[in-house]
């Protein structure tokens, strides 16, 4: 599933020409995808100017001269610009000179139209690399749950999934099943800093490219070429050389350093 920096990529990709531009005409294709009825999904969108993208966790915002699209690109979403359409195209945003797609093969993404900002993107927590220690190192001292599966919770940070928290898990240093009230100030900074670092880095390198992913222009990103365990199961940890190992943690793949990361 794309994650934070992914999504992100993908705004960027679409921010320099996206807004400004109508949508003259929109088709959709799956219910799944565009529940509550095409027809009305159409006149919600058709004859509307786009005003801006932005990221919002794992959500893409675009914002309409009237309400505003939310979407999310689910497992193998794609936004493509003037791309050729495909078995899997859900959706074809039309302009004057153009079109916006969105392919989507397993077809858990979603879009949706609404007036204001939908509550459950407007509970999302925090934004990782907005956060400040002081509010990071207080959120994390009043759960006593595991590190990974508070990481993966959104409403405590937005937009870290199984990639990212995997990453960063092991450039600080910490086990995934670490309680996280039990940190020790040293490390909870230490893992603050390595979550920004190392989105700020996955960004730089345009996402990471395992599956479906790949921005507006249809270019993949580069970052899983940088990962040291997600996906590296029985392969030399990059520190110490002991095989990365998988375990299974609030039933997500998990990827660790026994040797390295300690509770």
């Amino acid at each position: 599933m794309p994650e934070l920096p992914e999504v992100e990529t993908v705004v960027r990709s679409l921010a320099p020409h996206l807004p400004g531009r109508r949508i003259v005409d929109a088709e959709f294709r799956s219910r799944f995808v565009t529940p509550g009825g095409f027809a009305k999904l159409r006149r919600q969108v058709v004859g509307r100017t786009i005003v801006g993208v932005e990221r919002r966790g794992k959500f893409i915002l675009v914002t309409l001269d009237h309400g505003l699209l939310a979407i999310h690109l689910g497992m193998t979403g794609k936004l493509l610009l003037d791309a050729p359409r495909t078995p899997h195209t859900r959706a074809i945003f039309t302009f004057e000179d153009g079109i916006l797609l969105y392919d989507d093969s397993r077809q858990f993404g979603r879009i949706e139209w609404s007036l204001h900002l939908p509550p459950r993107i407007a509970k999302l927590g925090p934004e990782p690399l907005e956060i400040s220690f002081d509010d990071f190192y207080h959120a994390l001292h009043r759960r006593k749950t595991r590190i990974k599966p508070l990481l993966l919770n959104q409403t405590f940070l937005r937009g870290l999934g199984n990639i990212y928290v995997d990453e960063v898990l092991f450039r600080s240093g910490i086990h995934p099943n670490a309680i996280a009230a039990r940190l020790s100030k040293p490390r909870a900074r230490h893992l603050h800093q390595s979550i920004g670092e190392l989105l700020r880095l996955a960004i730089e390198y345009r996402g990471s490219s395992i599956s479906d992913y790949v921005d507006a222009g249809g270019n993949q990103g580069s970052f899983q070429l940088l990962h040291r365990v997600y996906g590296k199961q029985g392969e030399p940890c990059s520190n110490c050389g002991a095989p990365i190992r998988r375990i299974v943690v609030a039933q997500r793949g998990t990827h660790l350093c026994p040797n390295c990361q300690r509770r």
